[in-house]
Protein backbone atom coordinates (compact mmCIF):
# COMPACT_ATOMS: atom_id res chain seq x y z
CA UNK A 1 0.00 0.00 0.00
CA UNK A 2 1.16 3.51 -0.83
CA UNK A 3 -1.30 6.21 0.16
CA UNK A 4 -1.71 9.83 1.17
CA UNK A 5 -4.64 10.45 3.50
CA UNK A 6 -5.63 14.14 3.83
CA UNK A 7 -1.91 14.94 3.83
CA UNK A 8 -0.75 18.55 4.06
CA UNK A 9 2.68 20.11 4.30
CA UNK A 10 2.97 23.71 5.48
CA UNK A 11 6.01 25.96 5.82
CA UNK A 12 6.51 29.27 7.59
CA UNK A 13 8.02 31.84 5.21
CA UNK A 14 8.64 35.38 6.52
CA UNK A 15 6.10 34.78 9.26
CA UNK A 16 3.44 33.57 6.81
CA UNK A 17 2.14 30.00 6.49
CA UNK A 18 2.59 28.61 2.99
CA UNK A 19 0.85 25.37 1.96
CA UNK A 20 3.16 23.32 -0.26
CA UNK A 21 0.62 20.50 -0.15
CA UNK A 22 -2.96 20.91 0.98
CA UNK A 23 -5.28 18.04 2.05
CA UNK A 24 -4.20 15.54 -0.60
CA UNK A 25 -5.70 12.05 -0.60
CA UNK A 26 -4.34 9.63 -3.19
CA UNK A 27 -3.95 5.86 -3.38
CA UNK A 28 -1.27 4.20 -5.50
CA UNK A 29 -2.03 0.55 -6.19
CA UNK A 30 0.76 -1.99 -5.89
CA UNK A 31 2.49 -2.43 -9.24
CA UNK A 32 0.97 0.71 -10.78
CA UNK A 33 2.82 3.46 -12.64
CA UNK A 34 1.53 7.00 -12.07
CA UNK A 35 2.82 10.30 -13.43
CA UNK A 36 2.33 13.70 -11.79
CA UNK A 37 2.21 16.98 -13.74
CA UNK A 38 1.72 20.64 -12.90
CA UNK A 39 3.40 24.04 -12.91
CA UNK A 40 6.60 24.73 -10.98
CA UNK A 41 5.79 25.20 -7.31
CA UNK A 42 2.48 23.33 -7.41
CA UNK A 43 3.59 20.73 -4.84
CA UNK A 44 4.78 17.84 -7.03
CA UNK A 45 8.16 17.42 -5.35
CA UNK A 46 6.63 17.81 -1.88
CA UNK A 47 4.18 15.03 -2.70
CA UNK A 48 7.07 12.79 -3.76
CA UNK A 49 9.11 13.60 -0.64
CA UNK A 50 6.16 12.69 1.57
CA UNK A 51 5.77 9.37 -0.23
CA UNK A 52 9.49 8.70 0.22
CA UNK A 53 9.41 9.52 3.94
CA UNK A 54 11.93 12.34 3.47
CA UNK A 55 9.41 14.91 4.72
CA UNK A 56 6.74 14.43 7.36
CA UNK A 57 3.22 15.79 6.78
CA UNK A 58 2.09 18.77 8.85
CA UNK A 59 -1.28 17.02 9.09
CA UNK A 60 -2.82 13.86 7.72
CA UNK A 61 -0.78 10.75 7.15
CA UNK A 62 1.25 8.73 4.68
CA UNK A 63 0.86 4.96 4.55
CA UNK A 64 3.32 2.53 3.00
CA UNK A 65 3.93 -1.15 3.67
CA UNK A 66 6.83 -1.44 6.18
CA UNK A 67 8.37 -4.29 4.19
CA UNK A 68 8.54 -2.31 0.94
CA UNK A 69 11.92 -0.96 -0.15
CA UNK A 70 12.02 2.49 -1.74
CA UNK A 71 14.26 3.82 -4.51
CA UNK A 72 14.36 7.57 -5.18
CA UNK A 73 15.79 9.56 -8.10
CA UNK A 74 16.04 13.29 -7.39
CA UNK A 75 16.23 16.22 -9.81
CA UNK A 76 19.95 16.41 -8.97
CA UNK A 77 22.18 13.32 -9.18
CA UNK A 78 23.52 13.65 -5.60
CA UNK A 79 26.51 11.40 -6.22
CA UNK A 80 29.32 10.96 -3.71
CA UNK A 81 32.28 12.75 -5.33
CA UNK A 82 34.95 10.49 -3.79
CA UNK A 83 33.42 7.30 -5.25
CA UNK A 84 33.58 6.23 -8.87
CA UNK A 85 30.47 5.46 -10.91
CA UNK A 86 30.33 1.76 -10.02
CA UNK A 87 30.86 2.45 -6.31
CA UNK A 88 28.10 5.08 -6.31
CA UNK A 89 25.67 2.58 -7.80
CA UNK A 90 26.79 -0.13 -5.37
CA UNK A 91 26.68 2.00 -2.23
CA UNK A 92 23.01 1.39 -1.20
CA UNK A 93 23.53 -2.35 -1.65
CA UNK A 94 26.38 -2.68 0.84
CA UNK A 95 25.68 -4.99 3.80
CA UNK A 96 22.49 -6.18 2.07
CA UNK A 97 23.86 -8.39 -0.70
CA UNK A 98 26.93 -10.48 -1.39
CA UNK A 99 29.79 -8.96 -3.36
CA UNK A 100 28.91 -11.15 -6.34
CA UNK A 101 25.27 -10.04 -6.29
CA UNK A 102 26.30 -6.41 -5.98
CA UNK A 103 28.68 -6.73 -8.93
CA UNK A 104 25.95 -8.28 -11.08
CA UNK A 105 23.40 -5.61 -10.22
CA UNK A 106 25.87 -2.78 -10.82
CA UNK A 107 26.84 -4.19 -14.22
CA UNK A 108 23.22 -4.73 -15.24
CA UNK A 109 22.11 -1.27 -14.15
CA UNK A 110 25.01 0.53 -15.81
CA UNK A 111 24.30 -1.39 -19.00
CA UNK A 112 20.64 -0.31 -18.89
CA UNK A 113 21.60 3.38 -18.76
CA UNK A 114 24.46 3.05 -21.24
CA UNK A 115 27.36 3.75 -18.86
CA UNK A 116 29.29 0.48 -18.79
CA UNK A 117 32.40 2.16 -20.17
CA UNK A 118 32.25 4.91 -17.54
CA UNK A 119 32.15 2.63 -14.49
CA UNK A 120 35.55 3.83 -13.20
CA UNK A 121 34.97 7.54 -13.82
CA UNK A 122 34.58 9.97 -10.94
CA UNK A 123 31.52 12.25 -10.77
CA UNK A 124 33.72 15.27 -11.56
CA UNK A 125 34.52 13.64 -14.91
CA UNK A 126 30.87 13.25 -15.93
CA UNK A 127 28.50 15.57 -17.73
CA UNK A 128 25.28 16.51 -15.95
CA UNK A 129 23.31 14.05 -18.07
CA UNK A 130 25.75 11.22 -17.35
CA UNK A 131 25.62 11.95 -13.62
CA UNK A 132 21.83 11.73 -13.73
CA UNK A 133 22.04 8.37 -15.50
CA UNK A 134 24.25 7.13 -12.66
CA UNK A 135 21.57 8.22 -10.19
CA UNK A 136 18.94 6.32 -12.19
CA UNK A 137 21.18 3.23 -12.28
CA UNK A 138 21.68 3.48 -8.50
CA UNK A 139 17.92 3.42 -7.94
CA UNK A 140 17.32 0.57 -10.41
CA UNK A 141 20.09 -1.56 -8.87
CA UNK A 142 18.14 -1.69 -5.61
CA UNK A 143 15.20 -3.51 -7.30
CA UNK A 144 12.86 -1.39 -5.15
CA UNK A 145 9.23 -2.22 -4.43
CA UNK A 146 8.47 1.51 -4.74
CA UNK A 147 10.31 3.70 -7.27
CA UNK A 148 9.89 7.48 -6.90
CA UNK A 149 11.31 9.72 -9.62
CA UNK A 150 11.49 13.53 -9.61
CA UNK A 151 12.11 14.83 -13.15
CA UNK A 152 14.55 11.95 -13.74
CA UNK A 153 15.10 12.60 -17.47
CA UNK A 154 15.12 16.42 -17.59
CA UNK A 155 18.93 16.69 -17.81
CA UNK A 156 19.22 14.19 -20.67
CA UNK A 157 19.41 14.78 -24.39
CA UNK A 158 16.30 13.88 -26.39
CA UNK A 159 17.71 10.59 -27.72
CA UNK A 160 18.87 9.30 -24.32
CA UNK A 161 15.65 10.51 -22.73
CA UNK A 162 13.48 8.47 -25.09
CA UNK A 163 15.65 5.38 -24.65
CA UNK A 164 15.53 5.57 -20.85
CA UNK A 165 11.79 6.15 -20.90
CA UNK A 166 11.59 2.83 -22.73
CA UNK A 167 13.93 1.21 -20.22
CA UNK A 168 11.72 2.39 -17.35
CA UNK A 169 8.61 0.87 -18.94
CA UNK A 170 10.45 -2.40 -19.65
CA UNK A 171 11.63 -2.65 -16.03
CA UNK A 172 8.20 -1.75 -14.69
CA UNK A 173 6.53 -4.42 -16.84
CA UNK A 174 9.12 -7.03 -15.79
CA UNK A 175 9.41 -6.30 -12.05
CA UNK A 176 6.17 -4.43 -11.32
CA UNK A 177 7.36 -1.91 -8.73
CA UNK A 178 4.94 0.83 -7.75
CA UNK A 179 6.21 3.84 -9.71
CA UNK A 180 5.40 7.52 -9.15
CA UNK A 181 7.11 9.90 -11.60
CA UNK A 182 6.99 13.70 -11.39
CA UNK A 183 7.46 15.65 -14.62
CA UNK A 184 6.80 19.08 -16.16
CA UNK A 185 6.42 17.42 -19.55
CA UNK A 186 2.78 16.50 -20.25
CA UNK A 187 3.79 14.36 -23.22
CA UNK A 188 6.17 12.37 -21.01
CA UNK A 189 3.42 11.98 -18.42
CA UNK A 190 1.10 10.50 -21.06
CA UNK A 191 3.81 8.26 -22.52
CA UNK A 192 4.72 6.72 -19.15
CA UNK A 193 1.67 6.72 -16.89
CA UNK A 194 -1.23 4.34 -16.40
CA UNK A 195 -2.82 7.46 -14.96
CA UNK A 196 -1.82 11.13 -14.73
CA UNK A 197 -2.30 13.20 -11.57
CA UNK A 198 -2.78 16.91 -12.26
CA UNK A 199 -1.70 19.36 -9.53
CA UNK A 200 -2.27 23.06 -8.97
CA UNK A 201 -1.39 25.20 -5.92
CA UNK A 202 -0.69 22.26 -3.63
CA UNK A 203 -3.85 20.37 -4.54
CA UNK A 204 -4.71 17.50 -6.82
CA UNK A 205 -7.16 18.90 -9.38
CA UNK A 206 -7.57 15.78 -11.50
CA UNK A 207 -6.56 12.19 -12.03
CA UNK A 208 -6.82 10.90 -15.59
CA UNK A 209 -6.70 7.15 -16.38
CA UNK A 210 -4.95 6.44 -19.69
CA UNK A 211 -6.45 3.69 -21.82
CA UNK A 212 -3.47 3.25 -24.15
CA UNK A 213 -1.40 0.04 -24.37
CA UNK A 214 2.38 0.07 -23.90
CA UNK A 215 4.70 0.77 -25.61
CA UNK A 216 3.42 4.21 -26.63
CA UNK A 217 4.59 6.61 -29.30
CA UNK A 218 4.39 10.40 -29.14
CA UNK A 219 2.71 10.46 -32.55
CA UNK A 220 -0.08 8.07 -31.55
CA UNK A 221 -3.42 9.92 -31.95
CA UNK A 222 -4.54 8.84 -28.47
CA UNK A 223 -1.30 10.17 -26.89
CA UNK A 224 -1.67 13.46 -28.78
CA UNK A 225 -5.32 13.80 -27.71
CA UNK A 226 -4.66 13.09 -24.03
CA UNK A 227 -1.70 15.49 -24.05
CA UNK A 228 -3.76 18.27 -25.62
CA UNK A 229 -6.65 17.91 -23.20
CA UNK A 230 -4.52 17.61 -20.05
CA UNK A 231 -2.49 20.66 -21.11
CA UNK A 232 -5.70 22.61 -21.78
CA UNK A 233 -6.94 21.79 -18.29
CA UNK A 234 -3.69 22.83 -16.61
CA UNK A 235 -3.25 26.02 -18.65
CA UNK A 236 -6.83 27.19 -19.08
CA UNK A 237 -8.72 25.28 -16.41
CA UNK A 238 -10.75 23.51 -19.07
CA UNK A 239 -12.78 20.52 -17.79
CA UNK A 240 -11.39 17.10 -18.65
CA UNK A 241 -14.03 15.15 -20.55
CA UNK A 242 -13.79 11.42 -21.19
CA UNK A 243 -11.68 10.51 -24.20
CA UNK A 244 -12.24 7.50 -26.36
CA UNK A 245 -9.11 5.91 -27.69
CA UNK A 246 -8.92 6.81 -31.41
CA UNK A 247 -7.51 3.36 -32.14
CA UNK A 248 -10.86 1.89 -31.18
CA UNK A 249 -12.87 4.26 -33.30
CA UNK A 250 -11.72 3.91 -36.92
Amino acid sequence: MLELDDASRHYIVAGRTVAALDDVTQHFSDGSITTVVGRSGCGKTTLLRLLAGLTEPSSGRVQRAPSHSIGVVFQEARLMPWLDVAANVAFPLKKRLSEAEIADRVSDSLSLVGLTEARRALPSQLSGGMAQRVAIARALAQHPDILLLDEPFSALDAFTRRRLQGVLIDIWQERRPTVVLVTHDVEEAVLLGESVIEMESGRVVGRVPLDIPFPREATDPAVVDYRRRILARLVDGAPFSSIQNPRRNP
